[in-house]
């Protein structure tokens, strides 16, 4: 073996050893790429098909009865100089629509959104819940919740799917009946 070796120069060696070490390399490289493109050998998430009997459908108020609603409850404000804002939300309580009318203060805007959420989320009259508060003065520490008359709520079927609150005449008997009147025009 050392007569191999002398037969070869250093420079020889050096440069063979490199070639080698360049192919081992190049060998490695396309097995490691082979492996990369292969198919997962694990199994892949499917989704589950969930049975009737676990699920819920539900009711939503459509754009056009929400806005419908707003615009009439704004239009039944107006028609007695009343400067207010109107605000819908869904029955999660998310806004869907909110007019806010010319004039119509500034507090007025939140006030009609956490008014017609309370009245989704309890499926009442805010003013009758706001009668509620004698007996449960924790209600008004619910994050979202306004317990002033002019919220009302939409039903179908007699589930909560909405809810209309106004916010911003001089008194809740106004607003409600201003919400009321948004509510009724969804029925026709």
């Amino acid at each position: 073996m050392n007569r191999v070796h002398k037969k070869f120069s250093r420079r020889a060696r050096v440069a063979t050893g490199g070639a080698v070490l360049a192919v081992v390399a190049l060998a490695g490289f396309g097995a490691v790429s082979a492996n990369a493109s292969a198919p997962a050998t694990t199994a892949a998430a499917t989704s589950a098909v969930a049975p009737d009997r676990a699920t819920t459908t539900s009711t939503h108020l459509t754009i056009d009865a929400a806005t419908r609603a707003a615009q009439a409850a704004l239009d039944a404000a107006e028609q007695e100089n009343q400067r207010v804002t109107v605000a819908v939300v869904d029955r999660n309580g998310d806004t869907v629509v909110t007019l806010r009318g010319d004039g119509a203060g500034p507090q007025s805007y939140k006030s009609a959104e956490r008014k017609a959420f309370t009245a989704v989320a309890w499926n009442a009259a805010t003013s009758q819940l706001a009668e509620r508060l004698e007996q449960a003065p924790n209600l008004k520490d619910i994050p979202g919740t306004l317990f002033l008359a002019g919220g009302v709520p939409v039903t179908a079927d007699r589930a909560p799917i909405a809810g209309i609150g106004v916010a911003g005449a001089p008194s809740g008997a106004l607003d409600e009946k201003f919400a009321q009147a948004g509510a009724n025009a969804i029925a026709r």
